[in-house]
Order: C-alpha cells, then structure tokens, then sequence
C-alpha cells in the first residue's frame, strides 16, 4: 500500500503555526513511509475564500521545502459532490430539512433547559414527499443533514489510542446548506476517497467530526482511512488561532526566521524529545516518529523560536545561506565571513551589520589609548589568519601585563565598536591591516 496523506487548509487567511504543523507531521509521515502528498485548497466557502490566500499558502508551504505530489481544489469538484448528494440522498442518509436558524436555536436552548444534549431531534424526518415538494414549492429552500446510524463507531487513533463514540449521541450534521452549497464534512470525505488517502493527521478538534466521517465512509462502501488526532498548540499569549497576530508563516519570513528552525522545532512539539538545531529536512524526516506524540496540549513560545533560531544559524553552512546574503546586498559575501559571525547572529539580516563592522568605515570606541598603541606598533604584516589574534594578545599581554578583559575588551571596542560579538582571530582577517590601524588610532575606518 502506498501512504497518500493530505494537507487541506482553507484558503479564508495566512498560514500559521497551527496549520504549518499540521501539513508537516503529514509531510513528515508521508516521507518517512516513501508515499505521496496531497496539497487539497478546501475552498468552496465563495464569501471567505480568497485567491490571495490560495497563493500565499503555495508560497508559504514552498519556502518551508514540502513539495506535493497531487493538487486539488474542491471549487473544481462541485459536479462530484453532486454525484455523491444524489446517491446519498437514493439511499435514504441525507434528507431536506426546512427550519430556519433561529427555530434551530430555539429548540436547542429548551433541549439544554431540560437537561438535555443539544441534538437534532428529527423533525424533518416525519415530513412527507408531498409536504416536502409543497414547501419547495412555496420557495422554501431545504438544507441536507445526513442520519447518523445508531451504532458504535469506533477507530484506532494513530495518537490517541482508541476512541469511541456512540452514534446516537451525535446531531445529524448539515452537509448541503441552504444554498446548496457543500460543507467540509461531505466534501473532504468525497476527496479522501476519490485521492485513496490512506492516513488523516490532523489536530483534535476535528475527532467528533472523524467520528460522523467514518459513518459517511461506510455509507458510501469506501475504506476508511487510518486517522490521527494531534493534541492543539497552545501560544504563550493564548490559544493559537488565525485571528491572533504575529503567529503566521509570512510574519515570521519577514521577521528572518529561518524555514528549517521552525521545521525543526514543530517536528518535536508535543513530544518529549529534546529540540536540538537541525540543517536539512532529511534529517528530520530521519527522526521522526509519530508515536512520539502525546495527548497534551503542546505550547509553542515564539520567543524560543527566535532563540532557537540563533542556535539554527550557528549549524547552518555558507551554501545554505548564501542567497540569503546576497539578498540582503552583500554581493562579494564569503564563507570565511559567514562561518565568522553565523554564531553571533540571532536572525540571518544581522549579518548586514557585521558585514559593515567588518568591510564599511565605522566609528570605534576608544578606551586605553596605551594598549591600543602597543597593537598598532604590534601588528604583523599580512596575510592574516585565525592564528594572528593569538599571537598578538601573547605579545600584548607580555609588554603591558593585561589579561582577560582588561586586554581584549578595549581592542575590540576599538575595532568592532561592540563589546561582543565573534572572537577576534575570525574578525581580524576580515577587518584587515589598514582599517584596523586606523580604528586602534581612533579614526573612522
């Protein structure tokens, strides 16, 4: 059997770190198993939908590096969902209903004041063909629920164990509204089934609908996929959700966090592994185990991901960023440069500043204009190279006594104009004789 697994995100508004988890653990589980995966836009919503949205979350999957095997949206699959309607409708499992949404809120409130679960009681079910055509007829438009049968349903979670549920205990669900468009229950089932998915991973909130799913599948003699419910990401500031800003994928682009940082650490929230900097995805595609998840709400801290993403930068390679470099204006960017500052660098647009630290006329910051003297009378001819550094402290340290701080402090506020930063036998090379003579006299340079 080959694994197909789905991502099926509503084109209605950005990608965020909710979402993005969810399509990479079935990225994830999809590579780990050589399968396919699908990209599905659930986009029959016409009010919400947006092609803005459609575009940006193709972007957004892409610039993370999850590629897909198959493409679909189900705003080009409505003559199916009609099919699927009609069959249904033959055999007895979905049926019109007529009320109206505030009779249905009514007749909720008084099942709650009787003490009662809020399910739907049927009522349309005891309308006849012929009070069905006159209703029709006198301009009353039906919505379609489907009659859930009286029987267990019950399913192995891939991250739950088992779960049950007892089919009378659960409302019809409306899947054909009243203008007779298609809800998300019918239509990702049809989907499911026509694209042979074989695993749905998705977050917990959708085990009730999974439960009315499987009745759906059975109703339509399908085979039901595996299923996986993941517990929620729960944001420091509250729960994550679209209208809460700052946590979409094209917030934090533009705030230069790395794809790879956020791929690595989503791959390992909700387990109890250790979240350690990766380089590659196939390295995380290596570790990755979906029975490491557990049931507890997962909590995502977007200021651990600015901080793991210094961690990230710190493993990464000149080849991996250097596009990234060149995109931030430093056209003659070298891998010395880069292997110099990557563990200093909280987000990759930082290095624009050690790159004028490093090659652009800067102010120093002068402190033992004595010290600074013996560097200057000091200083070998170049080449320079990481050995340099060392050599020289020993010189310095040796004609003046200082140590520690007291000796390297003042020569690298001197060139750098920082007080940290990368050591300096990887800085020196890079500043140079010149520019380094000039800013130890306290000139510009």
């Amino acid at each position: 059997m080959t694994v197909i697994t789905r991502f099926a995100p509503s084109p209605t508004g950005l990608l965020h770190i909710g979402n993005v988890r969810t399509a990479l653990i079935n990225w994830l589980y999809t590579k780990k198993h050589n399968g396919k995966f699908m990209l599905r836009l659930d986009d029959t919503d016409p009010e919400r939908s947006k092609l803005e949205y459609a575009l940006q979350i193709e972007h957004d999957l892409k610039w993370l590096g999850f590629s897909w095997d198959i493409f679909a949206k189900q705003s080009d699959r409505i003559t199916r969902y009609e099919e699927i309607k009609q069959q249904l409708i033959n055999a007895g499992r979905l049926y019109p209903c007529f009320e109206t949404p505030e009779e249905l809120e009514i007749k909720r409130k008084m099942q709650l004041t009787r003490g009662k679960p809020p399910i739907y009681d049927r009522a349309a079910l005891k309308l006849s063909p012929e009070e069905v055509a006159k209703m029709v007829a006198g301009g009353k438009k039906p919505h379609y629920r489907f009659k859930m049968l009286d029987e267990a349903i019950i399913w192995n979670d891939m991250v739950r164990g088992e779960i049950k549920f007892e089919g009378s205990n659960l409302s019809d669900p409306i899947l054909v509204r009243e203008d007779q468009s298609f809800t998300y229950i019918l239509c990702s089932v049809i989907d499911d089934i026509d694209y042979s998915i074989t695993h749905i991973i998705r977050g917990e909130d959708h085990i009730s609908n999974t439960a009315i799913q499987v009745q759906i599948f059975k109703a339509l003699n399908a085979t039901i996929p595996e299923f996986g419910h993941l517990a929620l990401i729960k944001a420091a500031e509250g729960e994550m959700s679209k209208r809460i800003g700052g946590f979409e994928v094209l917030s934090l682009q533009q705030k230069h966090i790395e794809a790879i940082s956020i791929a690595t650490m989503l791959a390992k929230l909700g387990t109890s592994d250790p979240i350690q900097p990766r380089a590659t995805l196939e390295e995380i595609i290596d570790e990755f185990d979906i029975s490491k998840f557990n049931k507890a709400v997962a909590n995502y801290d977007q200021h651990e991901l600015i901080n793991f993403n210094h961690k990230t930068l710190g493993i990464l390679e000149f080849k991996q960023v250097e596009a990234q470099l060149k995109a931030l204006g430093l056209n003659n960017v070298t891998a010395e440069f880069w292997l110099a500052i990557r563990s200093n660098i909280v987000t990759i647009d930082e290095a624009s500043e050690w790159w004028q630290i490093c090659f652009e006329e800067m102010k120093p910051i002068i402190e033992n204009p004595e010290l600074l003297q013996h560097a200057i009378d000091n200083l070998p001819e170049e080449p320079w190279d990481n050995n340099t550094w060392k050599t020289l402290s020993k010189q310095l340290s040796a004609i003046t006594g200082l140590k520690g701080k007291d000796l390297f402090l003042p020569i690298r506020k001197a060139l750098t104009a920082k007080d940290h930063g990368p050591e300096l036998n990887l800085l020196l090379p890079l500043i140079g004789k010149e520019r380094a003579i000039k800013r130890l006299n306290g000139k510009n340079g």
